[in-house]
């Protein structure tokens, strides 16, 4: 079902969450239901870009859509999961100058703050292809490419995968597929599920339960990701892990942890403009996903 067909059942009323400074802006919240917004993919291109009127130029549109569904909704927080901008790289295109994605980037920033709620940011890997992290952090709310939050009993973490092989942060780097997670921030994440006993959710870019991705050449989409998903089984507080990167629908449980990749918000081949209203209630210990667009609905138990 579509949100139009389940409105009356999710409205369960917001709840209030005040501002703090992580991966953007958020706080504890104290209501048991919680409506989370989620998007991926928007990948902000220029409308007047080599491949102009194709791929990914209208995401002013799309996102300022899904905006106003937040906020009419009302969602409690809102997460993207990576790929906020398109960088540069379009693939068969002349690349253009890369000087100008940073301009694309405030202009996607500009209507995302729009949102009335707290919004959260997950680092892609085109996110990182023609800025630093630095750049990115400075031109959005984001203060830390990693960290956690709770909002109301539930805890959220946001990992940031965008690192080369040896641990270094991608940056300008023109083109990169596979993520990884070095072992300061697996050590950090271990750490801070130690420390909470909130049922947890877990939001990356690319997919830690891949173990063989082809576009970057074998191996998985994030490196150490067994390691990773070790820390999350081993705490018993991971219920659910929020990805995004393959622009598809699928659900996965492994050792009792939910594995979802939302669908696209980005234009791309006849793509709708995709979103998911996730409500998460603690007395039913339930994640119900409700899809827009594309987005396929779930309702899972943990």
């Amino acid at each position: 079902m579509k949100r139009g067909r389940l409105l009356l059942a999710l409205f369960l009323g917001a709840i209030l969450v005040a501002s703090l400074t992580l991966v953007g802006v958020g706080d504890d919240a104290t209501s048991d239901v919680l409506r989370v917004g989620i998007f991926t993919d928007l990948h902000a291109h220029d409308t007047d870009s080599p491949v102009e009127g194709k791929l990914m130029t209208t995401y002013p549109e799309r996102l300022g859509a899904y905006v106003d569904a937040m906020n009419a909704w009302p969602a409690d927080l809102v997460i993207q999961l990576g790929d906020f901008v398109n960088g540069a790289f379009v693939m068969g295109a002349d690349l253009g100058d890369p000087a100008r994605i940073v301009n694309i980037l405030d202009q996607a920033e500009a209507i995302y703050a729009e949102l009335d709620a707290p919004r959260y940011y997950v680092l892609g890997n085109h996110d990182v292809y023609d800025l630093s992290k630095e750049e990115f952090l400075t031109h959005t709310a984001v203060t830390k490419t990693y960290g956690s939050f709770d909002a109301g009993t539930y805890h959220f973490v946001i990992l940031d995968a965008q690192y080369n092989k040896k641990g270094e942060d991608l940056g300008h780097a023109g083109w990169v597929v596979q993520g990884n997670i070095p072992q300061p921030e697996i050590d950090w994440l271990a750490a801070d599920l130690a420390a909470t006993d909130k049922p947890t959710i877990v939001c990356v870019h690319q997919r830690l339960e891949i173990d063989k991705d082809m576009l970057s050449g074998g191996g998985p989409e994030v490196l150490h990701n067994k390691e990773v998903q070790k820390v999350m089984e081993d705490s018993g507080v991971v219920i659910a892990v929020f990805e995004g990167h393959d622009h598809t629908n699928v659900h996965t449980v492994i050792n009792g942890i939910h594995y979802i990749e939302f669908d696209q918000l980005a234009d791309e081949h006849g793509s709708l403009p995709s979103w998911a209203y996730v409500t998460l209630d603690p007395q039913a210990r339930t994640i119900t996903i409700v899809g827009e667009g594309d987005q396929d609905d779930w309702d899972l138990s943990y």
